[in-house]
Order: structure tokens, then sequence, then C-alpha cells
């Protein structure tokens, strides 16, 4: 998992640079303090460095001495034994955007290692939260417990759906099972 969130970072970057125009905005704000902690994986768009998580998907983060962010990402496979990539994310200069490396630190000063982390959406309450990058290729839903209401899972597909993304192509997260489909807005 490490080696291939390494290639991703790289990847991002190039893409996020690609589309440095794009209109995909990111929340104007995200009080990190607050963004700390355990968030448990809703939703995603397959991804090659996720491949082998079926279940079980989290992403810890925690405030660093100097400023930065840990990472700490785990998942549970199909055999039950549990893939874990630890990173670093940093502010970029932008509100509601970070940059997220899984590079080992000595490579940290290679702007390729960091790709873009933008948080587009972000409950007030910090119950959920949506992150993307500029070429809407990846995307995650995250919550604070490994499930959501009906309704904030509508008006973050209706939001998503708005601001391009396929919504169709979001496989669920299972805290217990096999990844299922998320059904369409008709189905609901």
């Amino acid at each position: 998992m490490l080696r291939a969130a390494v290639a991703l970072c790289g990847a991002l970057m190039v893409q996020g640079l690609a589309s440095a125009d794009d209109d995909l905005q990111s929340v104007p704000v995200i009080d990190l303090a607050r963004y700390m902690g355990q968030w448990h994986e809703i939703a995603r768009y397959p991804n090659q460095f996720q491949s082998e998580c079926l279940r079980n998907t989290t992403a810890h983060y925690g405030l660093l001495p100097n400023g930065r962010v840990q990472v700490i990402n785990r998942c549970e496979r199909d055999d039950g034994s549990i893939d874990e990539a630890v990173g670093e994310a940093r502010r970029s200069g932008v509100p509601g955007r970070l940059e997220v490396s899984f590079a080992p630190q000595w490579l940290s000063w290679l702007p390729w290692v960091w790709a873009p982390y933008w948080v587009i959406e972000l409950a007030p309450d910090y119950r959920y939260a949506v992150v993307s990058e500029p070429g809407r290729e990846y995307l995650w839903i995250l919550a604070r417990q490994a499930s959501l209401p009906i309704d904030d899972e509508r008006d973050i597909f209706s939001r998503l759906t708005e601001q391009g993304f396929d919504t169709a192509k979001l496989r669920r997260s299972n805290p217990t099972g096999p990844i299922p489909t998320i059904p369409s807005e008709s189905n609901r």
C-alpha cells in the first residue's frame, strides 16, 4: 500500500497542476484542531492503492509539533489482515486545502511527492467531510461514525452531482462485509 500511495502522490500532483483552473472549490476554512481524530470511510471512488481494502477503512489525523498532520490510513483486507499507510499532511496556503505525502520523510523536499487533499464538504459540526482533488478522479466521503444518516448521504450526493462528480462510481466502505454499490437517487 505504501508504494502505491507514493505513486498516487506523484500522479495526483501532476493531475492537480494540469487541472489548476478547474472550478472545483474547497471549503473556505478547516479548523485543523477539530479535524483531528478518527474518521471512518463511508464511500470512495475505486482506486489502485486501496484495491485490497475490503472493510473497516479509517483515517486518523493527529497534529504534529511542527504544525503538520500525521495521517494513518488503515483498512481490513479480505483475509482479515490490516493494511496501513502512514503519511503526513501540510497546509497548502489555500484555505480548505492540504497536501498529503506517503513518501519517506527524506523525500519530503520533492514537490511531486505531495498530492492535493481538498476538503470540498465539511459539516458545520465536523460529523462528515468529503475529500477530493482538482481533477475529480479521487473522492472519499468520511464520517466520525461508521455510518451516516440517509439524509446526510442524500444531501452530499446531490451536492457532489452539482459539482460534476459521478456518484454512481462511489463504492460503499462496508464495516462488516463486501462493498456494495451505493444505490442511485431513484432507489432511495
